[in-house]
C-alpha cells in the first residue's frame, strides 16, 4: 500500500497545503510509504533535489519516484517506478489541494456515503474513506488504519490506527469492542498509545471530542 503525491507548481503554495493537510491531520503521512508523481511537474535536477529534501524535513518516507526524466535521477535518490493503480483524488482537510491519490490494490474507495468492511484490515493495510462513516465486522490490525470522514466503528479489536472526522467533522466518533489502538484521532485531534496509557487497555470504548479534548469511555 501506497500514497501518491503529485506535486504542483507553484511548488511552494503546493508545500503549505500539504502542511495544511498534516496540521489537520495529524499522523497522517507517519510511517506511510509515498510515491513522488512529477510528470506534471517535469523538475529540473536542482528542483528535485529541492522537492526530495522538503519532504524529508516533514517527515514523509518517500519510497519512489514516478515520472522523472532519468537525467535527473540521482543514484542517491529513491527509485523510478512506474505502472501503480491509481485509485484517485483523496479529499481529506479542507487544504487537500495537494492532490493527494491513493496508490494499491487493496485500496477500496466507495462512493457511497457509509464503507461496510466485513473482514479484518490486516497489518500494512489502509482504508481511506473520507465520504462518511466506515464499520469494519472484524479487527483493525496493529500496522493498519482507517481513515473517515465521518465515524469509525470496529466489532472487533482496534490495534492500529483510527483517524475519524479527517475532512473536519468534530461530531464523529469512534467505537470498538477491544481497545489496543496505536493511535486515535478526531477532526486532528490525536492520542497514541503512549498518551492513552492501560485504563481503557483491553475494553469497549467510544471515543468523542468535547471541545478540544479527547474523550474515552467504556460501553456498558
Amino acid at each position: 500500500m501506497a500514497l501518491v503525491l503529485a506535486p504542483e507548481v507553484p511548488l511552494r503554495d503546493w508545500l503549505e497545503d500539504l502542511d495544511a493537510v498534516s496540521e489537520r491531520s495529524p499522523g497522517f503521512f507517519a510511517g506511510r510509504p509515498i510515491i513522488v508523481d512529477v510528470s506534471s511537474l517535469k523538475p529540473s535536477k536542482s528542483e528535485l533535489k529541492f522537492l526530495l529534501a522538503a519532504l524529508k524535513m516533514r517527515d514523509i518516507r518517500i519510497i519512489g519516484l514516478e515520472g522523472a526524466a532519468p537525467a535527473v535521477v540521482d543514484a542517491d535518490m529513491p527509485a523510478p517506478v512506474n505502472g501503480g493503480k491509481p485509485a484517485g483524488e483523496i479529499d481529506i482537510p479542507d487544504a487537500a489541494n495537494a492532490a493527494v491519490a491513493a496508490a494499491s490494490a487493496f485500496q477500496t474507495p466507495a462512493p457511497e456515503k457509509s464503507l461496510l468492511i466485513e473482514g479484518s484490515v490486516r497489518s500494512g493495510q489502509s482504508i481511506l474513506h473520507p465520504e462518511g462513516d466506515v464499520t469494519v465486522l472484524g479487527s483493525v490490525a496493529s500496522g493498519a488504519e482507517i481513515v473517515a470522514g465521518g465515524s469509525i466503528h470496529v466489532y472487533g479489536v482496534l490495534r492500529g490506527r483510527a483517524i475519524a472526522g479527517c475532512t473536519g467533522n468534530a461530531r464523529a466518533r469512534i467505537f470498538c469492542r477491544k481497545f489496543e489502538a496505536e493511535l486515535i484521532a478526531i477532526d486532528g485531534l490525536y492520542k497514541t498509545a503512549d498518551d492513552l496509557g492501560s485504563k481503557y487497555h483491553g475494553q469497549a470504548i467510544q471515543v468523542n471530542l468535547d471541545g478540544d479534548s479527547i474523550i474515552l469511555k467504556t460501553l456498558d
